[in-house]
Parts: C-alpha cells; sequence; structure tokens
C-alpha cells in the first residue's frame, strides 16, 4: 500500500459488536482516524477523543502504546457498549496489516 492509500480494518469484539477503524498512513504516522461500529458510547464526544488519541500516532506503534493513548482519553464517566479499547487496537492492526 502506498502513502495515503485509505486503509481500513475491521473486527468484532467476543461478545460485543464491529469496530470499524479508517484511516491513511503519511510518513509513518497515522492519519484521517475514524473508529466507527455498530458499538455504543456515552457520552457520544468519547468518540472524538479515540479518533484525537490515535492521530499521529506511529504506524508501527506497538499495541501498549495504542492501548495507553486510548485509555488517555477515557474519563471514569465514559460508559463503552459493545467495544473495547482492545478491540479499536485490534481494528488498528488489521487496517495497517
Amino acid at each position: 500500500m502506498t502513502d495515503l492509500e485509505r486503509r481500513h480494518g475491521e473486527y468484532k469484539v467476543p461478545g460485543g459488536k464491529l469496530v470499524v477503524v479508517d484511516l491513511h498512513v503519511s510518513q509513518g504516522v497515522l492519519k484521517d482516524v475514524h473508529v466507527s461500529g455498530d458499538f455504543f458510547l456515552e457520552p457520544p464526544e468519547t468518540l472524538e477523543r479515540l479518533n484525537a488519541a490515535l492521530e499521529g500516532q506511529s504506524s508501527d506503534a506497538s499495541p501498549q502504546v495504542l492501548e495507553r493513548a486510548l485509555e488517555s482519553v477515557l474519563d471514569r464517566d465514559v460508559m463503552m457498549y459493545g467495544i473495547t479499547v482492545e478491540g479499536v487496537v485490534t481494528a488498528v492492526g488489521r487496517a495497517l496489516a
């Protein structure tokens, strides 16, 4: 795949919902990251925070680095239904594979 080509990854969280990640890679950095799927998040702006946490990460960042980035934007009041941080990271990995 070339730089700026749209990449797509999906993961069905066991016992949960489908998580989809679409992104570009530019000069080894994640750009235009969009997490979507059939899950629910409360408050709704949490989705924007997840996207922002992944934006700018290295395309060769370890799953642990991506997990920490995502967890850093999750307040205690966030409720995630059918989605997990690990599920998002797995979908990112599939997009980059």
